[in-house]
């Protein structure tokens, strides 16, 4: 089994995906939104896979989880999403507060951003997983 070196962009989000993932393509996040589009080898708007870096979605999200993201499915408030927010794909947690929505991070460390609402998410956190951690005791998955 081989994994990409991923890497990493300022934001805090890094491309990294194990190569049985075949059908989700892995996308630099680094490029301009309209690039990332039309740059995929499958069609426009199909799941891809990015690595979590950084320790600002903790303890939910840890450093080095990988995660699938879904951009057609609508965001609302409480979804984990990637965003663009000062010319920068972020990972965040989307929330609404009265009339305003902010990107906000799970570790208490780093400030809520305030955006204009949902129109600046490129994607939805559908699944996660944690590369080469198992629970003790926990068979291993067949590849027959």
């Amino acid at each position: 089994m081989s994994v990409t070196k991923p890497a990493m962009a300022e934001s805090g989000v890094a491309t990294g995906a194990n190569d049985r993932l075949g059908a989700i393509p892995v996308v630099e996040m680094t490029m301009p939104a309209a690039d990332t589009a039309e740059s995929l080898s499958c069609e426009k708007r199909e799941p891809y896979v990015l690595m979590a870096l950084g320790d600002s979605m903790e303890p939910e999200f840890c450093d080095g989880d990988v995660v699938v993201i879904e951009p057609d499915y609508p965001p609302r408030s409480g979804h984990f999403v990637i965003a663009m927010h000062n010319g920068e794909y972020t990972f965040r947690q989307l929330l609404q507060r009265g009339d305003a929505w902010y990107l906000h991070p799970l570790n208490s460390r780093y400030p809520d951003a305030e955006v204009s609402g949902p129109d600046c998410v490129k994607g939805v956190i559908s699944q996660k997983k944690r590369p080469g951690r198992r629970k003790k005791g926990e068979p291993r998955p067949s590849y027959l």
